[in-house]
């Protein structure tokens, strides 16, 4: 009887390796498998049975482990928490479509063997079989568009660097996820990295690359390292090194990691990093496609991406393009966090509505005051602007971006004052400092918000908050900058009353101590 427990970092942050423990020596055949996406439930126990898996939530201890130990002993699951029917049958789980995240919790994300069992680099001999062009033109048919926050179309990416005049090429896989509230990337590196290592090799072979790298964030340890092993492993296998699966196509990996700067997550600064420099943005253009890390022709895709890369290659464009709105297909990854009953990675189809991504799969009870989407860059929004379709032409129009999928929702105490500034302490502390706008406008912003949330500010306050955020806007040197401003602005727009009723001296939520 297989006993499968998520090894996510979520999981074991709740408590998995000493429930692993206790199974283990239970003498129960324990498979160690990622998340999948149900972080509020971890660390998450799935067991085998004769009449199909049972599931058991929050096994933090020896205690509950070894009752589950008994049980399997016994034949008898009478305090699981639920059975693989009643999952799907959740509101949270119906409504997802899983295809990034689907290898999450089925297989061993450390066993190469498990991961080819399950379908893994057939995609990479479908596409070492066509010529390059081909394989950029299939992508092409399914309007990729790039997940890490920007959205551009990834076989135009292609198309630019393979055309661009340069001996050399190189592949990155940007990991740096740093929005607050996001880990999609996180997760699907703990739990099925040769996915985003197969997409990266084939995307190296379409723009032909020698030479890859996946740029992790510091601070994601687990991810790195079952990266790293990802590619040892590949390596072996003769998915990485010279002539891969008899061909002629010769490219191999090194996985780095990051020195944990919130602008590293920037192409050109994530370049210099990589290079061995201090991150920060270069000029553009040359643009990194043309002229990009060690002066060559670079092209850079953020994880998800690659994971998608992996599946339309193995499955085709017609199967891609089977999900999302007529403009936007495929699914995206969403990480919802906060004031809802069910925190998680949920994977939905483009153009899911942002209400019932909220309310129907967060589980929220009652109304939220405030929702952030978007991360740094992205707004802040009332509970009546939730109706909108969670795609990259419909987010736009609302003069934001999807972003890479974090969503934080705040519950009715919350003070919206308060949470713009939290966002412009981040943009301040990681503003890399190379343009005045970004580096002073920031922290004249975040002195001014602490203004008004210590009862020394006036409207005058607000007035220059709205001047000086237009100026960054306008004149930053990169995209950090430029959206920087956004939450803030977003906010004195959406809850004037609570920004007018500070520079009076109150706080409605009491959250600022100045009374009501």
């Amino acid at each position: 009887m297989i006993v499968k427990i998520g090894v996510g970092s979520c999981g074991l942050g709740a408590g998995a390796e000493q429930a692993i423990k206790a199974l283990e020596k239970s003498g129960a055949e324990v498979k160690k498998v990622g998340c999948i996406g149900l972080c509020y439930l971890e660390p998450l126990v799935e067991v085998e049975t004769s009449s199909g898996p049972v599931f058991y939530a929050h096994v933090d201890s020896k205690e509950k482990a070894e009752k589950i130990a008994r049980e399997i002993k016994a034949g008898n699951f009478k305090s699981a928490s639920m059975t693989r029917k009643e999952l799907e049958q959740s509101a949270n789980w119906k409504k997802q479509v899983r295809r990034v995240n689907g290898n999450c919790g089925e297989i061993d994300p450390e066993n190469i063997d498990d991961y080819i069992k399950a379908g893994g680099y057939e995609g990479l001999k479908k596409a070492l079989k066509m010529a390059p062009e081909k394989v950029i033109a299939e992508v092409d048919r399914t309007g990729l568009r790039g997940r890490g926050g920007a959205g551009f179309p990834a076989a135009k990416k292609w198309q630019f660097c393979r055309a661009a005049k340069g001996e050399t090429r190189y592949n990155v896989c940007n990991a740096d996820e740093g929005n607050p509230g996001a880990f999609m990337n996180r997760m699907l590196m703990e739990g099925d990295p040769h996915k985003v290592l197969e997409g990266l090799i084939i995307s190296s072979y379409a723009i032909g690359a020698s030479k890859g790298y996946v740029f992790v964030r510091a601070e994601k340890a687990l991810a790195a390292e079952r990266m790293r092993k990802a590619v040892a492993d590949s390596r072996k296998k003769g998915f990485l090194g010279d002539n891969i699966l008899g061909s002629r196509f010769g490219f191999d990996v090194e996985v780095v990691k990051s020195a944990g700067a919130y602008v590293c997550g920037e192409e050109t600064a994530l370049i210099e990093a990589i290079e061995g420099k201090r991150g920060t943005p270069r000029a553009r253009p040359p643009y990194p496609a043309q002229r990009g890390l060690y002066d060559s022709p670079t092209n850079i895709n953020n994880v998800e991406t690659l994971a998608h890369v992996t599946m339309i290659l193995s499955k085709g464009a017609d199967w891609f393009n089977g999900v999302g709105t007529q403009k936007s297909k495929g699914t995206k990854v969403f990480c919802l966090t906060g004031s809802v009953e069910r925190p998680g990675a949920y994977e939905v189809p483009i153009g899911f509505n942002l209400k019932e991504l909220v309310h129907g799969i967060g589980g929220l009870d009652g109304k939220p005051k405030l929702i952030e989407s978007g991360g740094p860059a992205g707004l802040c929004l009332k509970e009546n602007q939730l109706d909108v379709p969670l795609d990259f032409e419909t987010m736009q129009d609302e003069g934001t971006v999807m972003g890479s999928g974090g969503v934080v929702v705040f519950g009715e105490e919350c003070c919206p004052v308060d949470v713009a500034k939290h966002f412009m302490r981040f943009t301040r502390d990681e503003s890399c400092g190379k343009c005045t706008p970004c580096r002073e406008g920031t922290t004249r912003l975040y002195e001014m918000l602490e203004d008004l949330t210590s009862g020394k500010g006036n409207r005058e306050t607000l007035e220059k908050i709205s001047k000086l955020s237009e100026l960054i806007r306008d004149t930053a040197f990169c995209g950090l900058g430029q959206g920087a401003t956004n939450p803030l602005v977003s906010a004195m727009k959406n809850f004037a009353r609570d920004f007018e009723a500070h520079a009076d001296g109150k706080c409605p939520s009491y959250v600022c101590g100045m009374g009501k």
